[in-house]
């Protein structure tokens, strides 16, 4: 079957469990998804990946990393930050599918100081948010730094850009200001604009959200556009709310979700790739 017909087929499971959304539907109000193949497997022969240890001041962070079969020096990396359930099998398959189209990436933990349980088959909101609520910025933006280093440890000619989910799209965007010496792009998906200062953001930005989100505003993100000053796509999905590319919890909206790696993954080509 071809993977076109596996998403339709999910998505009718999907709707056939899920409560019906409409614009005032509560995100929060999440299930699993029916299970389903990873887009890109752990056992992909044209990707290597592992799973390493990096040495913080007062921890030691896991890492979930994933690489094209041939690395070179000018290799392009990616950093994606995970959602509120952490690097659970959403994210790394996010990992995996970033490194079949060629990018090295990783996914750091930024619960590791936490001894988080692990997000996989959790729908749990309130239980991954009292470790969410715990990540310090400046914590985080060393947690992320780091995440990036190993990465131009690899390919120190390689560009890299920057990506996330939820919480993580959050952080990603926190990067464009914290961490803009070392991401030159960042692509976040539903992260909050809330309180971010749109010139402070010197790196272009690619953005997914979803119209029916009922943890972050269509509106406030419409706006946070027009003060933008970098080359920027933002887009609204019509059809979506928070989650919508979490093909493993019920939120999932197959077409948003497709249309948003597609621009994801064409940004990240024309920033990251020189002279394509």
């Amino acid at each position: 079957m071809k993977k076109d017909d596996d998403l339709a087929a999910l998505a009718k499971a999907i709707d056939a469990v899920a409560p019906r959304r409409t614009s005032s539907a509560n995100d929060s109000d999440l299930r699993l998804a029916p299970p389903h193949l990873p887009y890109v497997s752990e056992h992909d022969t044209a990707i290597v990946v592992e799973s390493i240890e990096l040495r913080r001041l007062d921890t030691t962070m896991r890492v979930y990393t994933a690489t094209p079969r041939s690395v070179r020096a000018n290799t392009p990396g990616i950093v994606v930050l995970p959602h509120l359930w952490g690097v659970d099998a959403t994210i790394r398959d996010i990992v995996r599918r970033f490194a079949k189209a060629g990018f090295s990436s990783v996914a750091p933990d930024l619960y590791a100081r936490f001894d988080a349980p692990k997000g996989d088959d959790s729908c749990e909101r309130a239980k991954f948010e009292t470790f969410a609520k715990r990540i310090e910025r400046r914590q985080a933006d060393g947690d992320i730094r780091a995440a990036a280093l190993w990465l131009q440890s690899r390919s120190a000619q390689g560009l890299i850009g920057i990506t996330g989910f939820s919480v993580g799209g959050r952080y990603a965007l926190l990067q464009a200001a914290d961490n803009n010496d070392v991401f030159s792009c960042v692509a976040p998906f539903y992260g909050s604009v809330e309180h971010l200062t749109p010139d402070q953001i010197h790196i272009p930005v690619c953005g997914s959200y979803g119209e029916h989100d009922s943890i972050i505003s269509a509106d406030e993100v419409r706006f946070f556009r027009t003060l933008l000053t970098v080359p920027n796509d933002l887009r609204v999905y019509q059809t979506a709310g928070h989650d919508f590319f979490d093909d493993r919890r019920t939120a999932f909206a197959p077409a948003a979700a497709s249309d948003a790696w597609k621009r994801t993954l064409e940004f990240f080509k024309n920033h990251l790739i020189p002279n394509r």
